[in-house]
């Protein structure tokens, strides 16, 4: 007689650490004149930083380049991802996203539609998108969060 063992399932349930706002830009300009619009415009100052690096598909190296504002004393903390280099994208679900503008949210609760209609005031910037994190299958969504 063959005997049938119980199967038990367990749900993990992973929270991830949603403290920011994803914003997708769409604009013709490179990454370092777009980062000094923004400068001028929410008055930080977005640095160059090590860009992002991943493993192509033919195990070539792609680098997304990255500005940040981490070092000031601001209360928001941006960062510029490109999401494209050369024909790759960081995330291939969002292929019309030039950039990702990720908002690190402090305590104070900030006015999204203040900087996104600031954002479109930028004479560089075609569009902005409110990019909902929790609706994006992508597998390259966690290094954002890194």
């Amino acid at each position: 007689m063959k005997s049938t063992q119980k199967v038990t399932r367990v749900k993990l349930n992973i929270e991830q650490n949603n403290d920011y706002v994803l914003l997708g830009l769409v604009s013709a300009e490179p990454d370092y004149k777009l980062s000094l619009s923004l400068n001028k415009k929410f008055n930080i100052s977005l640095k160059n930083i090590p860009p992002l690096k991943l493993t192509g598909g033919t195990r070539s190296e792609l680098a997304f380049s990255r500005f940040s504002n981490n070092n000031d004393n601001s209360d928001l903390i941006f960062s510029l991802i490109s999401n494209r280099t050369g024909k790759n994208f960081l995330l291939n679900k969002l292929k019309n996203i030039d950039f990702l503008l990720q908002i690190q949210i402090s305590e104070n609760e900030i006015n999204l539609n203040n900087i996104t209609s600031s954002l479109r005031e930028i004479d560089t910037v075609t569009a902005v998108f409110n990019i909902d994190i929790n609706t994006i299958k992508d597998k390259n969504l966690h290094y954002l969060t890194q």
